[in-house]
């Protein structure tokens, strides 16, 4: 636990949830009898399903969220053939503390179980959450049934659109389990920047007009970042009230996707463009062109975002620009720690962007 230098730890073998429990109640009143300044954090519970072989992986990416790190952490580390529970449970707080002041602990439970607990998982991790938190579910390496185990306990489900392998079952699955738990789509965030930019961009009065104006958008993106393309047109479908149908796939390196909707006043040609030289999930590049000679171009570049507007017209009417927003990508590093802050948030723009997706995926 980054910065954790007090530590009170509990292991053991072939044990029980209720055992567990029963120990982390031990290590919370140990660290507060040793330093009346520590004060177990109540914000959310995130519950972690993983495989093993890969549980070192996650939890590096949970020590770079920094200050959005979740109250209590509940890791399921799934390993084959197991048919018992292993556990270490943690509590972890900074060593200096000022006087009248109070220091945060950081509490983290480690459940190895096997294939076999994963339907009644809930039966095994309902002890073991902060009752009367929100409770946040991330199964990054798949694992839908023990995700369906845990709907009924849990408000939240944590999940990454672009890291299924079929484009169809990632936005089917996002859109089920949304009729029941708050989704949090790393595949929307990663498109925060740009909607941020485009929304600022058509936010005055003297341009918003332009909004009903569009005839095209295009989107590139990494080969297997389809579903945050998708996202992001759908985020502008549902907020400008377009009539969307399915898009026209044509596959191979550069796969592309293109259709049209249907606005109020004229049809939007939509172009969706798989880029093979990102690195990284994501989008590269985001265009938009109005009838009115007004255009916005958005690509990825070093320190952020390169802007280039521009407005067609005669002598000083016509207007060029390029700039740079620096910083408005999070990147994968802090892409998590915007996940569990956005849990706690609620952003009602996802669920209507996802039902237009679906539409143009087909």
């Amino acid at each position: 636990m980054p910065g954790g230098t007090i530590d009170g730890v509990w292991r053991e073998r072939n044990t029980s949830p209720a055992a567990i429990a029963e120990a982390m109640g031990r290590l919370l009143i140990e660290a507060h009898e040793t330093n009346r300044a520590y004060v177990p954090a109540r914000v959310m519970n995130l519950v972690c399903i993983v495989d093993k072989a890969w549980s070192g992986e996650i939890a590096n990416r949970l020590r770079n969220v920094g200050r959005y790190h979740p109250s209590r952490t509940v890791v399921c580390a799934v390993e084959d053939y197991r048919t018992t529970l292993d556990a270490v449970a943690t509590v972890a707080g900074p060593a200096d503390t000022r006087p009248g002041g109070f220091a945060v602990l950081r509490e983290t439970v480690v459940v190895t179980c096997g294939p076999r607990h994963l339907a009644h998982l809930d039966t095994i991790v309902d002890p073991l959450v902060v009752t009367d938190l929100p409770t946040m579910i991330w199964a990054p390496h798949g694992h839908p049934e023990a995700v369906d185990a845990l709907r009924s306990m849990s408000q939240i489900v944590l999940l990454d659109s672009v890291a299924e392998p079929d484009l169809d079952d990632a936005l089917h699955r996002s859109w089920d389990l949304s009729s029941e738990l708050y989704v949090v789509d790393l595949a929307w965030l990663r498109s925060t920047p740009w909607r941020e930019r485009i929304a600022a961009t058509f936010d005055p009065a003297t341009v918003r007009g332009d909004l009903n104006l569009l005839s095209h958008v295009g989107v590139r993106h990494h080969p297997e970042s389809a579903a945050a393309a998708l996202l992001l047109v759908g985020w502008l479908a549902s907020r400008l009230d377009w009539e969307v149908g399915a898009l026209l796939t044509r596959d191979g390196p550069a796969a592309t996707r293109t259709g049209k909707a249907h606005a109020r006043r004229q049809d939007v040609a939509i172009e969706l463009e798989a880029d093979p030289t990102m690195t990284v999930p994501g989008l590269s590049g985001v265009a938009l062109a109005a009838a009115s000679g007004r255009a916005l171009r958005l690509d990825r570049g070093t320190g952020g975002l390169r802007v280039h507007y521009r407005r067609s017209g005669r002598g000083h009417d016509a207007v060029e620009r390029e700039w740079t927003i620096l910083g408005a990508s999070r990147g994968e590093a802090g892409i998590l720690g915007e996940g569990i802050r956005q849990a706690l948030l609620r952003d009602p723009t996802y669920k209507p962007a996802l039902e237009a997706a679906l539409r143009l995926a087909g």
